[in-house]
């Protein structure tokens, strides 16, 4: 299982507005790395994304994301990302970056540690599952 890490700055960033994880706010997305992030990482150039190419595009996938309250429990989910190998392996990568698109500079969210790198061989898949979810997972929760 994955392990769910936040970057530190994405706590300053949600309190000055630069997030906006409702449906119609912005785009987020998620991309896969080999680079190891650090808690103190603010943006997408800051960790080396893997190359583009055999069924991996750069910048990576729309995570799809929808806000929910209740109680007064904000609830952010994602869809499930699937990747499949084409022509060619895709990776490695042990990382799973997400991040603000819309913001101008590609502030950074969190991240998935897979514990350990992965290749994927053509015809192989690999599913980002927020939280386990299926086909929509929790990505956080703040209360």
């Amino acid at each position: 299982m994955a392990t769910y890490n936040k970057f530190q700055d994405f706590v300053e960033r949600v309190l000055l507005a630069v997030h906006n994880f409702d449906a119609a706010g912005h785009v987020f997305k998620i991309y896969l790395s080999d680079t190891a992030p650090a808690a103190t990482n603010t943006i997408k150039a800051d960790i080396a994304e893997i190359s583009a190419g055999n069924g991996y595009t750069a910048g990576g996938e729309d995570t799809q994301n929808t806000l929910a309250e209740a109680s007064g429990t904000a609830t952010v989910t994602g869809t499930k990302v699937v990747w499949t190998a084409s022509g060619g392996n895709i990776g490695p990568f042990r990382y799973v970056i997400l991040y603000n698109d819309t913001d101008a500079s590609d502030r950074l969210v969190s991240w998935w540690d897979y514990g350990s790198s992965i290749t994927l061989l053509p015809g192989e898949t690999f599913t980002v599952k927020f939280n386990n979810g299926d086909p929509t997972g929790t990505i956080f929760t703040l209360a």
